[in-house]
């Protein structure tokens, strides 16, 4: 599974309300970016993966109903989603606030790795994951929620959505969703675009199954396997309140990537960074 790449510039811009219809709550939650649709990657999309299955429900974890981070300030009542222009990048500045985000997982060989790191530190952050690869791996899928973790959706089988037809791009869409539920017992309310390749029509059917879009504004380019030494660099040179750092748990050989994060976390921590999630 080839990885996303930078969509737009790291520095987001207008901080813009989220409007969720007559019966929703409005508050301020991420800032998007100016730019448009990024470049396509070079590598080809990958191949659909199995066929789904369902997956039992499962009770929430004691830690699981802990109190998300102190820093976890906003809280969206669900309503009607809007059909969004650009996907959000960056959290709206409130103190020294960032988000962790993790793509393309789970997987059994990283996955757990990056969940006992973040629970050393007490920390939430998003997983967007893959249906097919949460058709293999339900059980990973409830250890992220159970430890308190935003499950987003980035699609079935992560191709280039702009080169679908809209009935496969829902199909990609509402599949994951549905899964994600089946297996959680609650849908995802964020998604992201493999490879940050995002089109009208991926938007407004985001917006039909009740997700909000969102990007990155650190891109710790991972994928490409540079050092865990650059991967830490990338992100603590680039560290800034607001803030959403791409990673991935999964796609390739994702070492580095763990052990970028077990180097980084305590660092931004000890700079006074809190890493925290969306609420909605």
């Amino acid at each position: 599974m080839e990885t996303d790449q930078t969509p737009m510039g790291r520095r987001s811009l207008l901080r813009i309300a989220l409007c969720t219809g007559a019966a929703a709550a409005v508050a301020p939650l991420f800032s998007t970016g100016r730019s448009g649709t990024p470049s396509r990657p070079a590598a080809p999309p990958p191949a659909a993966g199995p066929q789904a299955h369902t997956a039992g429900l499962h009770k929430a974890s004691a830690y699981r109903l802990q109190p998300m981070t102190a820093s976890a300030p906003y809280q969206l009542t669900r309503g009607v989603t809007p059909v969004r222009e650009e996907p959000f990048l960056s959290m709206p500045s409130l103190g020294r606030s960032m988000v962790l985000t993790f793509d393309d997982g789970p997987d059994p060989l990283y996955t757990p790795d990056i969940l006992k790191i973040l629970r050393g530190h007490d920390v939430r952050a998003m997983f967007f994951v893959c249906g097919q690869r949460v058709a293999d791996h339900g059980d990973l899928l409830r250890r992220i929620a159970d430890d308190g973790h935003v499950v987003g959706n980035h699609s079935w089988s992560h191709p280039l959505l702009p080169d679908l037809a809209p009935s496969r791009i829902r199909a990609e869409l509402e599949r994951t969703s549905e899964l994600i539920e089946r297996t959680i017992g609650t849908p995802p309310l964020w998604h992201r675009a493999p490879y940050g390749a995002w089109n009208r029509r991926t938007f407004e059917i985001g917006a039909e199954l009740g997700m909000e879009p969102l990007a990155w504004t650190i891109d710790t380019l991972d994928w490409r396997e540079p050092g865990t030494s650059a991967i830490v660099g990338r992100v603590v040179d680039e560290a800034e309140p607001g803030a959403v750092v791409l990673s991935h748990d999964a796609g390739g050989d994702r070492s580095q990537s763990v052990a970028a994060l077990r180097q980084y976390l305590p660092k931004l921590r000890r700079s006074g960074y809190r890493l925290t999630v969306p609420m909605r």
